[in-house]
């Protein structure tokens, strides 16, 4: 086996899936790998503190008595934003053509609308207001996020890709728990909140593209435009690649089974758990209890796959140990279940995503539809993060009750780990 060292290779970014043998972290790639960590966070750091905290409280202040329902409502509507957006977000980048390459363009472009589109949420006073605006977001980031995506396939070679996916899993981890801990210190300030947020994802996409510039797209090759090949775009064949429909499936499933309690937890804590107003501020508290088990997992699992060159017994271990936190809370409807509950979902949650990224890269049916085919499997991770708190209202409102929701999500987190079996071309 050769070693092919990044340092020396006059132009690395050419560097991509095809490489084999081991690679040395240098140079660009060491760069790369750097800022995927603060630009991965600086997107999910919505994903964590809107949906689930200021969204969910700018719809209490507007009806509290149906507060789950609009809370579905709004949310399952700019979930249906985010299906649509990301593929296209995709297949657009993967042909568009400029100086700057394929990815940076849209990514800056979505930022700048998706903030833009945030502080239009801060400004609306009604319900239908903050869904048109909430839906503008959804579809703008999702046109970040999407090329962002693109990039490991891109740039990064196979065996190092453990190492990047624990990165980048870290920083939508770190994201999504840091954003519920940041939302609810900018609780009494939902608007600045929105503002903030805007701000920091603009400028930390923009400096991405700036210090990790693309080779220039604009000589090569593009197909042509055709209805077709915008419907194929939400598509990809189960039968001709089952390897890639296994690796979707058992994301979507995860995911939905995490974020459908994690998208409620400020009305768990104020309804279920009974801890009323004083709920806003344990949020920080369960985030903070939930990133030591994130950043210790994600830190552990990523080399470990690379090392032994093995990621589905990960993703198992993942499966069973957010199963066994969602356990907890169901059987003890407390303060201190809840904490136990973030511990152990916060080590099972973090261990999934230091490898599930690196596993999902490994079964992508096309080599130069990169960001077209990641924008498909996207689905599976933005998704349950809107989709999950609209259909965990629905269950919530028809059967009565928080508690319902966690064995609900336990078997979606076990069906996670079942669904990643088939997987034949990775380990």
């Amino acid at each position: 086996m050769t070693t092919t060292s990044l340092a020396g290779n006059p132009n690395p970014q050419l560097i991509d899936g095809s490489t084999e043998g081991a690679v040395q972290i240098k140079g660009r790639l060491r760069k790369l790998l750097i800022w995927m960590l603060p630009t991965n966070i600086s997107i999910f750091l919505i994903w964590g503190a809107v949906p689930g905290i200021l969204l969910a409280l700018q719809i209490q202040h507007i009806d509290e008595s149906a507060k789950a329902a609009n809370l579905a409502l709004v949310t399952g509507i700019g979930a249906f934003g985010a299906m649509l957006a990301q593929p296209i977000a995709g297949m657009v980048s993967d042909r568009t053509r400029s100086r700057f390459g394929r990815r940076a363009p849209w990514m800056v472009l979505g930022a700048l609308v998706g903030g833009l589109s945030l502080i239009g949420m801060g400004l609306a006073n009604g319900l239908v207001q903050i869904t048109l605006a909430w839906v503008m977001v959804q579809i703008a980031f999702n046109f970040a996020q999407g090329p962002l995506s693109a990039v490991m396939p891109d740039r990064v070679p196979r065996s190092v890709r453990g190492t990047f996916a624990a990165l980048s899993g870290l920083g939508l981890m770190l994201g999504s728990i840091g954003g519920q801990i940041l939302g609810s210190q900018l609780a009494s300030n939902i608007p600045a909140g929105y503002v903030v947020l805007a701000g920091i994802a603009l400028v930390v996409v923009t400096l991405f593209v700036v210090f990790n510039p693309d080779r220039s797209s604009v000589g090569e090759p593009r197909e042509s435009f055709s209805m077709v090949l915008f419907l194929k775009t939400f598509w990809v064949n189960p039968v001709a690649h089952p390897d890639f429909f296994w690796g979707f499936t058992g994301r979507l499933l995860l995911y939905n089974g995490y974020f459908a309690v994690s998208g409620y937890q400020l009305y768990m804590l104020q309804d279920y758990i009974g801890l009323g107003e004083s709920a806003i501020s344990y949020v920080p508290l369960l985030g903070m209890i939930s990133l030591v088990g994130i950043i210790a997992a994600s830190l552990v699992s990523g080399p470990l796959s690379d090392k032994f060159g093995r990621r589905k017994i990960f993703v198992v271990i993942a499966s069973v140990l957010l199963a066994v936190a969602l356990l907890v809370p169901f059987v003890s409807p407390t303060l201190t279940g809840m904490m136990i509950y973030s511990a152990i979902s916060g080590v099972g949650f973090g261990c999934f995503q230091a490898v599930d990224t690196a596993l999902i890269t490994e079964v992508l049916p096309s080599k130069t539809d990169f960001g077209k085919d990641l924008g498909v499997v996207n689905i599976a991770a933005t998704l349950p993060q809107t989709l999950a708190p609209a259909v965990a209202g629905v269950i919530v409102v028809s059967f009565g009750g928080y508690g319902t929701l966690f064995p609900v999500a336990m078997v979606l987190a076990l069906l996670g780990a079942v669904a990643i079996l088939p997987i034949k071309s990775v380990r």
